[in-house]
């Protein structure tokens, strides 16, 4: 193909005796300051655009995935005082807007709507948090994908959104102390053209009033000693603690200080430790008067329920649920009694238990799916949780505790029946013996027909995220048009706990790679994938992976789509958030850990004369996550080397950032795109 014309430079740099070549480090710069890397985005969109409006499986994939996304959807609703809030969207509104119920069956009224704040639908509500009695909400305002958020306040009775207005946060919690004002956390402000590549430091926590400016904030908790430090705060139902986390990297480790609010008056803003030495992740249950519960992987690699009580003379942690054989995700306390969230081989399944963590009951679930929720207050039995699969999109239920009745919320209307979809877990081994489990999505006639058929492998294995069984409409489509989709769950991930995290990380991150490449050929042997039809796909850290096991085995794959990657790992510490990353990727500049990164960074290791797969690299020009240096240096890499005959793209959204916050029209767009691009390449022939 006659790509665009890339410019390459003469740079060299030599690390711990080695030279290591970087022609393209000028589309490093940011596309909004740079004219000469904004005319190479116009000129590689333009050529992508031109061959992606050439298939002709675009115009079937964009109307099913526009079908299949066309149906009511409801976020889990939040009870405060006697107002419930929630999310909602009609179906193909580029943005869910945010409601309000005055009592549980009061008539919905619409507080938020973000599809009026912009033109191109890039602008979203992110996160929102009701203040205790549900007078006011604070909510965070995206645009253009960017991780930085303005934080807002309006009125729930009047609508009316107040003059108050925070800029510079990014990474925060939204934690109110009453009615009055709330914690949230930010960053300094960056100098003037760098908000969107400049390193993140010095992240503080602060309180801000209600009705006086963010530079009235008052500073409640940093470690200027420590710029790396991050802070997020929580504070308890009852308004009598807030919890300060405070983190080094990307790693479940952590510090906890304790703020008793009920002495502010006196001792200001004094923070009480109770965990030091960042060993072990602590996640925050509930708070009552001087009590907190913690789920933790302190002595338990795959967690367990403690509480400690701050009012004691020599307070310590007490356990309350030991470690069992399942992954404790996490918990929450809805009226007197525990609700645990577990993972078995990476499908949800509940329990509730009382206070003491005796007496306890199965959750029945409608088979393998992922149930999420369960946010409630202590003495208050109602609790919402919804759960989703594959075949099943998230259907929200209202459930009592105390009588352990349950009933819907609000269930989906779909235009398939979910009993079509086959949904089933596999495992397979890996390349050194590791049992690996698999998820494989299909119709059921294809299933018990037992053909091969074109594939769409999923992978990730990274920073202790876990894969669940969860619906997307861009699955869906693949799977109605006859192909078959699986996710595997690969290590480095979080579906086994700590154990399993750790054998995917640093100077182990090859057995990530050897984890899915052993997936896709278990894909093949079992016959589910045809052996010319093999796709693979992954987002961010699942984007590196893709990029890596291209260049390890182009000839076990017909395709491949690296989306928002992490394709340079010599330098993706230099940029935004990317110095958190060493503790699962390790450091470029220590000696042991670069020679590990240079063996399969992906921009790196292309292979020259070798016949690759179709590759549609994906990502957008106001990612401030994973900056779009990564992709366009490695898509600029792929089209200058000789590769064979097969496509080698890149495709790069405007406005839509890292991922959250993306209008439907633009994820339907990119979705059709993708999804025709792989079903060219793997013979996958849509109905007609």
């Amino acid at each position: 193909m006659n790509y665009p014309e890339t410019r390459r430079d003469d740079v060299v740099d030599t690390q711990f005796g080695e030279k290591v070549a970087d022609p393209y480090r000028w589309l490093e710069a940011d596309v909004r300051q740079d004219a000469k890397v904004a005319d190479w985005v116009d000129r590689e969109s333009r050529f992508t655009q031109a061959y992606l409006e050439t298939l002709p499986q675009r115009a079937w994939f964009k109307q099913r995935i526009s079908t299949l996304m066309d149906f009511e959807r409801y976020g889990l609703p939040v009870k405060a005082g006697k107002r419930y809030f929630y999310t909602r969207n009609s179906g193909l509104q580029n943005q869910s807007q945010l409601f309000v119920r005055d009592g549980l069956n009061g008539k919905p009224r619409l507080l938020i709507d973000p599809n009026a704040w912009a033109k191109d639908g890039a602008t979203a509500l992110d996160a929102w948090e009701p203040s205790q009695q549900g007078r006011y909400v604070l909510y965070s305002v995206q645009d253009g994908g960017s991780d930085w958020r303005i934080l807002h306040v309006m009125d729930a009775t009047s609508g009316k959104v107040l003059d108050d207005e925070l800029r510079w946060v990014k990474f925060s919690g939204l934690a109110w102390i009453g009615e009055e004002g709330f914690l949230y956390s930010r960053f300094p402000a960056p100098k003037e053209g760098a908000a969107f590549q400049s390193l993140n430091y010095n992240q503080a926590i602060y309180y801000h009033r209600l009705g006086t400016p963010q530079s009235a904030d008052e500073l409640v908790y940093a470690t200027p000693k420590h710029q790396d430090y991050g802070h997020t705060a929580e504070v308890t139902q009852d308004g009598r603690l807030a919890v300060i986390t405070t983190h080094v990297g990307t790693d479940s480790r952590y510090d906890v200080r304790v703020i008793d609010l009920s002495r502010r008056g006196k001792d200001g803003w004094a923070a009480r430790p109770i965990v030091t030495g960042f060993k072990d992740d602590w996640r925050l249950v509930e708070g009552a008067g001087q009590k907190l519960w913690f789920v933790t992987n302190e002595n338990a690699p795959r967690y367990r329920l403690v509480s400690i009580d701050l009012g004691a003379s020599a307070p310590s942690f007490t356990e309350i649920v030991p470690q069992r054989d399942d992954i404790l995700e996490k918990a929450g306390i809805v009226g007197r009694q525990l609700v645990l969230n577990y993972m078995r081989d990476a499908a949800s399944h509940a329990e509730i238990v009382g206070l003491d963590g005796k007496q306890g009951r199965a959750l029945a679930l409608n088979g393998i799916g992922t149930a999420s929720g369960f946010r409630g207050k202590p003495g208050d039995p109602e609790t919402f949780y919804s759960f989703t699969s594959f075949n099943r999109p998230a259907s929200i239920f209202r459930m009592n505790l105390d009588t352990g009745v349950s009933e819907p919320f609000a269930e989906p209307a779909m235009d398939f029946d979910p009993a079509e979809i086959a949904v089933e877990q596999r495992f397979y081994t890996s390349k050194d013996g590791t049992r690996v489990p698999m998820f494989l999505v299909r119709r059921k006639d294809v299933a018990n027909a037992g053909k091969a058929v074109p594939t769409l492998l999923y992978g990730y294995g990274g920073f202790d995220i876990s894969l669940t069984p969860g619906f997307s409409a861009s699955r869906m489509a693949w799977v109605q048009a006859g192909g078959a989709f699986a996710m595997a769950n690969l290590r480095g991930g979080g579906e086994y706990g700590r154990a399993w995290h750790d054998a995917g990380r640093r100077a182990n991150k090859q057995n990530v790679f050897d984890d899915f490449i052993a997936a896709g050929e278990y894909l093949k042997k079992e016959g589910v994938a045809t052996q010319d039809g093999l796709a693979i796909q992954g987002g961010s850290n699942g984007g590196l992976l893709v990029g890596a096991v291209l260049n390890q085995r182009p000839d076990l794959f017909a395709a491949g789509v690296p989306q928002v990657g992490v394709m340079d790992m010599l330098r993706f510490d230099r940029f935004t958030a990317g110095r958190y990353w060493v503790d699962d990727y390790g450091y470029p500049d220590r000696e042991a850990d670069f020679r590990v990164l240079r063996a399969y960074s992906p921009y790196h290791n292309i292979k020259a004369g070798t016949n690759y797969p179709a590759i549609l690299v994906t990502t957008a020009d106001t990612d401030d996550r994973v900056v779009p240096g990564h992709s366009f240096k490695y898509a600029a890499a792929l089209q200058a080397a000789p590769l064979g005959d097969k496509p080698h793209l890149i495709r790069i959204e405007t406005r839509a950032g890292h991922g959250s916050g993306k209008p439907t029209d633009k994820v339907i767009e990119e979705s059709a795109d993708v999804l025709s691009f792989v079903s060219q390449w793997t013979g996958l022939a849509v109905p007609k």
